[in-house]
């Protein structure tokens, strides 16, 4: 892999990681236009550790709102007191919400980077998931907001994003909608669909980097340029989130998703690109 792809898979992983258009199937597409094996274990391993950048893009985002999750989550635990604060309430859903991604991204390694990587699945799950992001949209009063969050709604939303497993499905749209089909709010889903990628995208990070760094196809100047890359645009790609989830619906996504979908499958039958 040279510094130039890392830099477009970069760019790519950090408009995507957010947006609930799925940035492992971009990234799967994009890997596959550029020649690269996007089912060899170093390519998925890199596709995994530059996720650590759109991480740390929203760590840097929303560090006052992480800092005072984390102290109120400290006081709670050493002060009786201190655990009626929502604030403490809130940082044990997001933990609580993160550990069924962790269990199922564990025992189903081989799966999801094997079979799971093939074009057909990521258009496929593409074009299912838009009729869900759809049916949500549909379905959602968004009557309830953060302050009436509760570790059911978390945990269902955590379950939810297990299906982001699956490329093409959108960790960020299985998130995002589940939340609206629980009756929370657009911003509040989308805060919420951030809170629980950080462990779940950093735990996936660490556990691909030495995959990732043992491989000759992959430098670690290489691994590192892509992950500065996906940082610097992630940044701005959560704040434009944050502001257009605000005055707008899914819809654009859910047509988005259909398109591409549709055209990959084209493509995929005239066997102008192969599946693998």
């Amino acid at each position: 892999m040279t510094i130039w792809q890392a830099i477009i898979l970069g760019i790519v992983e950090g408009i995507t990681e957010f947006l609930p258009i799925s940035s492992t199937g971009h990234l799967t597409i994009t890997e596959k236009l550029m020649g690269l094996p996007i089912d060899d274990t170093a390519v998925t391993a890199f596709t995994a550790v530059i996720q650590i950048g759109a991480i740390a893009a929203v760590l840097v985002y929303f560090a006052k709102d992480i800092g005072r999750l984390a102290s109120a989550w400290f006081k709670g635990v050493f002060s009786k007191d201190a655990r009626d604060d929502l604030d403490y309430r809130l940082a044990w859903y997001v933990i609580a919400g993160s550990i069924p991604i962790g269990i199922v991204g564990f025992l189903g390694k081989d799966l999801i980077t094997g079979p799971l990587r093939s074009l057909w699945f990521v258009a496929g799950s593409m074009i299912v998931w838009a009729g869900v992001m759809a049916f949500a949209e549909y379905a959602a009063t968004q009557i309830r907001d953060e302050k009436q969050l509760t570790l059911k709604d978390t945990l269902i939303i955590g379950f939810a994003q297990c299906l982001a497993l699956i490329p093409g499905v959108s960790r960020s749209g299985a998130t995002i909608t589940t939340g609206l089909l629980r009756d929370l709010d657009r911003v509040t889903a989308t805060r919420l669909s951030f809170f629980l990628g950080v462990p779940a995208l950093v735990a996936a990070g660490i556990y691909e980097l030495p995959e990732a760094l043992g491989s000759d196809a992959v430098s670690s100047t290489v691994l590192g340029v892509g992950t500065l890359v996906s940082f610097l645009v992630a940044y701005a790609s959560i704040a434009w989130l944050l502001k257009f989830v605000a005055h707008h619906t899914l819809m654009a996504f859910v047509w988005y998703r259909v398109i591409l979908g549709g055209a990959i499958i084209a493509l995929l039958a005239t066997s102008t690109i192969s599946a693998t």
